[in-house]
């Protein structure tokens, strides 16, 4: 009677564990969470390229569009301009008034700019440095004003600014804007300065220096980073806003881009200079690229520094 004998398994090299049963990979093949995060990867990535498709091929469109005549819009709307038609971009700064409306807008929007974040870093460095009676209340009713919609109070600022005198004037715009930015501002700007080290500030009090010249000259500077961040969001919301102008600046001559390019196209009638409206669209879409593209990792390391510390 013949006996069949199993082969004694072949012990392990010294130092290398045996591989659990059912567990041990394939060879050449990588473990199954890497595979795993490879596919995740290539996933996220293959959306991240159709969303940059989808926002850059409409503005690389109307920048293209801006260069050619009204024939060749509607004849041929994706084929390349025959000849670079620079006098669309003349016609709408000049005719249209586009230069008034743009010099309106800056000074509207760096007036309010510069004053949202002058109160709202003052607001937020005494609201995260001091512990007083109603310090959380103010600091809620901040958080509370950003989910208030607009709409809702437009009617009652309309005759609030106009009881003040301020309808139709540019600081009586400079002034609601600021009070349209605050929140958002103090919110943010609140948790950026409790980031920040304490020390230096107890540091510049020993040496006698007063609060407004410590806020001013050594915590100020050291919030550049979240000062920056939070400027080009209000920057980038108050450069179009739409709606405040339209019911509280009802003047022509103190239209902002805004109402100036729905005042290009609405008041050509049956003619539609669709070629100047498009240069008109390029030109208050350019300071909006610009200030991104310029203050890109500025605005990246603000809203990672409070992380980071």
């Amino acid at each position: 009677m013949k006996t069949t004998e199993t082969p004694a398994p072949v012990p392990a090299e010294s130092g290398a564990p045996a591989p659990a049963p059912g567990t041990g990979a394939p060879a050449g093949r990588p473990p199954r969470k890497e595979r795993e995060g490879a596919v995740l990867n290539a996933f996220s990535h293959g959306i991240l390229v159709l969303w940059a498709f989808m926002v850059v091929l409409p503005l690389l469109w109307a920048v293209m569009t801006s260069f050619k005549d009204d024939n060749a819009i509607f004849s041929s709307p994706w084929a390349l301009p025959d000849r670079l038609h620079f006098d669309n971009w003349a016609r709408a700064w000049t005719d249209a008034n586009m230069s008034g409306y743009f010099l309106n807008t800056v000074l509207v929007v760096g007036g309010s700019l510069v004053g949202t974040l002058v109160l709202g870093s003052m607001a937020a460095y005494v609201l995260a440095r001091f512990e007083f009676p109603g310090n959380r209340f103010i600091y809620y009713l901040f958080v509370g004003g950003m989910s208030f919609p607009i709409m809702l109070a437009l009617v009652p600022l309309f005759y609030v600014v106009n009881n003040m005198g301020l309808l139709n004037t540019i600081h009586g715009l400079i002034l609601v804007y600021i009070a349209y930015s605050l929140p958002f501002t103090v919110f943010f700007l609140t948790a950026f300065f409790r980031t920040l080290p304490t020390s230096v500030a107890e540091a510049a009090f020993m040496d006698g220096a007063s609060h407004t010249r410590t806020f001013f000259q050594i915590m100020l500077p050291m919030a550049k980073p979240g000062l920056i961040s939070v400027g080009i969001f209000n920057f980038l919301g108050q450069w179009n806003q739409y709606m405040l102008p339209t019911v509280l600046n009802t003047d022509p001559d103190k239209h902002v881009l805004t109402q100036g390019l729905v005042q290009l196209a609405a008041s050509q009638g049956y003619k539609g200079d669709w070629s100047g409206l498009f240069a008109g669209l390029v030109m208050a879409m350019l300071p909006v690229l610009a200030a991104y593209v310029v203050f890109q990792r500025q605005v990246v390391s603000g809203l990672t520094a409070g992380a980071l510390k």
